[in-house]
């Protein structure tokens, strides 16, 4: 709803240049937001898999009972948390952010279907 309303409050208030300055907002802060996304979710799935694999050695302060550095594997602390940002890095890797694409397209589409509407009622220059 927010994606639809945006272009057309804009147009109606602004008219035309009011709904260009919109669109630049939308695709600079959409593109960085789904690369952000992408990357993100990415990374997490990414580090769950380094700590399943057994090659990550712990820091100092996690060592067993002779005073060893021990690799983080499947069972330890490491993994549960790499499992939970699995699971939160999955959507945003998979679904956010591709996602974030088509409300950039939808603002742009709405933007166009009601472009001569914009210029013909531009509401602050008659004001």
């Amino acid at each position: 709803l927010l994606v639809l309303l945006s272009p057309f409050l804009m147009g109606m208030l602004f008219g035309a240049n009011g709904v260009a300055g919109l669109l630049a907002g939308i695709i600079v802060s959409g593109v960085q937001i789904a690369i952000s996304f992408s990357n993100t979710g990415g990374a997490w799935d990414n580090a769950k898999k380094y700590v399943e694999a057994g090659t990550h050695y712990a820091a100092k302060s996690l060592q067993d009972e002779d005073g060893e550095n021990y690799i983080l594997k499947k069972g330890t602390e490491a993994h549960k948390a790499a499992v939970v940002g699995d699971t939160v890095g999955d959507p945003l890797k998979d679904t956010s952010g591709p996602s974030i694409n088509i409300l950039i397209k939808l603002s742009a589409i709405t933007s166009l279907v009601w472009g001569d509407f914009f210029v013909a009622t531009n509401f602050m220059s008659k004001i």
